[in-house]
């Protein structure tokens, strides 16, 4: 009798919130195909999931480094480039493999069951701006292309609170950038952008490899060019001063070393380290605690995640594979503990679907974790809000 009850008050609930705007379907542009039930129905047709352009979650695209009409509060944009892997190439195809991977995102309206929110359906406007048109016969000209084409995204008006101040060097509210790798290279030419705007930022990164490698260490650097890779891209963003001092942590790490020097060089370049096996001993819980306590909740902060994070059984897809690694659920659910951290710009990478299976567990575990990420960005509000909030705490304080 208990279940039948509790049943029954659960399809009430449903029953009344059934007019809620975010229940709406998607609709598309096919007017003369949409099949009326009832007189007054409204709407167009969509395309079906499996039909249609991919874009990220299935948003609005816009060719925005072709454009500066339109506005947008968070943009996607792809950097297919991975001419700086130490192994397996093929993550120039990670941009398209993740929009493919995020088709049913939205399937059911897109609601985020534990954040409780709607990223697709917001105060927020969000746009796949395509990809960042990247050269694949020379590396130095790749990388400024990357910077470029993302500081053009980056530094626009957003469509929400423009003319509010923001946490950005000028003191403008901008827009948030989510950016499709690529292999993890290019999260150097992302900083230098990020750089640009906000000064040395925080950075939180989720990888199975510490990344701060010192050139003649990986890769040996016979050349200025081949000392720039996705070992080593972390060395030359705290040699050049874009990385905020004693703020970054690394969560997931599991990797090799060539000694207990590369630790040393770790915590020189900033970093401090959540092992993968950490969360054995203090769980998930403890895990997101070490970021919160380590990052703050004050600076703006640089999100990347390199799908190597997750264990091969869950991303077999990526260019240096590490067993001992979490499961997708484990990591979606750290990723969704990063909750009142201000996140402002995020990467993901790594992502080579030419190793992936046919059920494309990969792309899918990528689209998955970026709607993770999307979500906390729509919650916590357009950048306007970051500054606005600590006003009120500084107020506060002076009250006392």
């Amino acid at each position: 009798m208990k279940y039948f009850a509790a049943a029954a008050t659960l399809v009430a609930a449903v029953t009344a919130h059934g007019d809620h705007a975010d229940q709406e379907p998607i609709e598309g542009p096919h007017k003369s195909l949409w099949y009326n039930t009832l007189p007054g129905d409204g709407g167009t047709q969509a395309d079906s999931i499996f039909s249609g352009i991919s874009t990220f979650g299935r948003v609005d695209y816009s060719p925005c480094l072709a454009t500066e009409d339109v506005k947008y509060d968070i943009a996607f944009i792809g950097a297919p480039f991975d001419t700086g892997t130490s192994y397996r190439p093929g993550a120039r195809f990670g941009p398209s493999g993740i929009r493919q991977g995020s088709r049913r995102l939205n399937l059911y309206g897109g609601y985020n069951v534990p954040l409780a929110a709607n990223p697709f359906n917001s105060w927020a406007k969000v746009i796949d701006c395509g990809d960042i048109p990247v050269t694949s016969y020379d590396n130095a000209w790749a990388i400024q292309q990357i910077e470029e084409g993302h500081n053009s995204i980056l530094m626009r008006e957003p469509a929400t609170h423009a003319k509010e101040k923001g946490p950005s060097l000028k003191g403008k509210t901008l827009p948030r950038v989510i950016t499709l790798g690529g292999d993890h290279t290019i999260t150097l030419p992302l900083l230098r952008s990020m750089n640009r705007a906000y000064g040395p930022i925080t950075v939180i990164h989720f990888d199975s490899h510490l990344d701060t490698w010192k050139p003649k260490v990986f890769g040996g650097a016979p050349s200025k060019q081949a000392a720039i890779n996705h070992g080593t891209y972390f060395f030359h963003a705290a040699h050049e001063g874009l990385l905020r001092n004693d703020t970054n942590i690394h969560a997931g790490i599991r990797t090799t070393l060539s000694g207990l020097s590369d630790y040393a060089n770790d915590g020189y370049v900033g970093f401090e380290i959540v092992e993968a096996r950490e969360i054995d001993t203090i769980g998930t819980a403890g895990i997101i605690k070490k970021i919160h306590d380590r990052v703050g909740h004050k600076n703006p902060v640089y999100l990347s995640i390199d799908i190597d994070t997750l264990d091969p059984a869950f991303a077999p897809a990526t260019g240096t594979p590490e067993t001992g690694g979490w499961s997708t659920r484990e990591l979606r659910t750290i990723i969704r503990g990063l909750e009142g951290i201000n996140l402002v710009a995020c990467d993901l990478v790594e992502v080579a679907p030419a190793y992936d299976t046919n059920a494309e567990l990969t792309t899918m575990a990528a689209a998955d974790t970026l709607f993770e990420v999307m979500t906390l960005m729509v919650k916590k509000g357009p950048l306007s809000e970051m500054v606005s909030s600590e006003v009120e705490e500084i107020e506060e304080k002076e009250a006392l």
